[in-house]
């Protein structure tokens, strides 16, 4: 048997449709507006903002020797004990042609925490073992107060500076 829902009924609450019911065309689109809002409203819930911005300077070469200036700023609500960065030197061609590691916050006894809303920087250096053309830097880890690990993917935003 083959249920019909009539108009103005729409589809029941709560409910699966079972496979062979007809729908007129004011069900489906309700179903249809149901089924594409509640994804958008799961992606859109939030506000997007970075809790760590970082801007980057452009690169000075001294020799082999790359300095990149790093500047964040803590939008956290809490300090931020540490952060590790990474750098990476590239040529024309996509190829590493240098790289560091190093914590540019915190991290060890003589380097303070950042406190919310305040700014710092630091002077990245990094060894070119080749000639470079852009440079990538990206975080690995942020430690709050507390121990607790931020997501770096979602709350670090890294920004060139402007030329």
């Amino acid at each position: 048997m083959i249920n019909i829902i009539k108009s103005g009924q729409g589809i029941p609450q709560n409910q699966l449709i079972p496979f062979g019911t007809r729908l007129n065309s004011r069900s489906v689109f309700k179903y249809t507006i149901a089924c594409l809002a509640f994804p958008a409203l799961m992606f859109c819930s939030g506000t997007v903002h970075a809790a760590l911005t970082v801007k980057v300077d452009e690169p000075k070469q001294v020799g082999k020797k790359v300095v990149i200036k790093l500047t964040m700023k803590n939008a956290f609500t809490e300090n931020v004990e540490s952060a590790r960065a990474q750098v990476f030197l590239l040529d024309d061609k996509g190829k590493i042609t240098g790289q560091a590691v190093r914590w540019v916050i915190g991290g060890t006894k003589d380097r303070p925490t950042l406190a919310p809303n305040a700014e710092t920087t630091f002077n990245f250096v990094v060894t070119a073992n080749k000639s470079f053309v852009t440079n990538k830097v990206t975080f690995t880890r942020i430690i709050l107060e507390g121990g607790k690990l931020a997501d770096v993917t979602k709350e670090v935003t890294i920004t060139p500076a402007a030329k």
